[in-house]
């Protein structure tokens, strides 16, 4: 059988049209998470330690109250350029934003490519019924799902 780009399709080895994968096989689930009063290069660290570009700020009971992506910590570099070095001693709370988009568990890959490519969030933090953090999915996810639906 081919596809509609005359492409051999190994239909034995393909989800069916109507089986879009859900938001939970794609999404991080063990994330890496910060308080508001962690250290600013403790961050910087991890992300290049982990390989990550972005993650959740919480308060003391586990609600998220928001963001601090590579491109805040890229402030760390800019603010400092009167003092010459970058800063020692700030907190992620002097640079996390809260702007930050979170969608339900209970969607598929197709709603979140959807709110992608209509909004400039390059990740989305997952939340559960009690609007409880339970993953991250990010751009990248959607491309390893359109991967293996290919």
């Amino acid at each position: 059988m081919k596809n509609f780009q005359n492409k051999l399709v190994d239909k034995d080895n393909k989800k069916a049209a109507n089986e879009i994968p859900s938001v939970e096989e794609y999404m991080t689930q063990n994330l890496i998470t910060f308080k508001k009063d962690s250290d600013i290069n403790v961050v910087i660290k991890s992300f290049l330690e982990h390989n990550i570009s972005g993650a959740p700020v919480l308060d003391e009971n586990g609600h998220v109250v928001g963001l601090i992506d590579d491109k805040d910590c890229l402030n760390v570099l800019v603010g400092s350029v009167y003092n010459r070095l970058p800063t020692t001693s700030d907190t992620v709370s002097s640079y996390m934003t809260n702007v930050m988009k979170s969608i339900s568990s209970d969607l598929n890959i197709l709603d979140v490519a959807l709110v992608f490519v209509s909004s400039p969030f390059k990740r989305l933090l997952v939340m559960d019924k009690n609007n409880k953090l339970v993953g991250q999915i990010s751009r990248s996810d959607v491309l390893r799902a359109i991967n293996d639906l290919t």
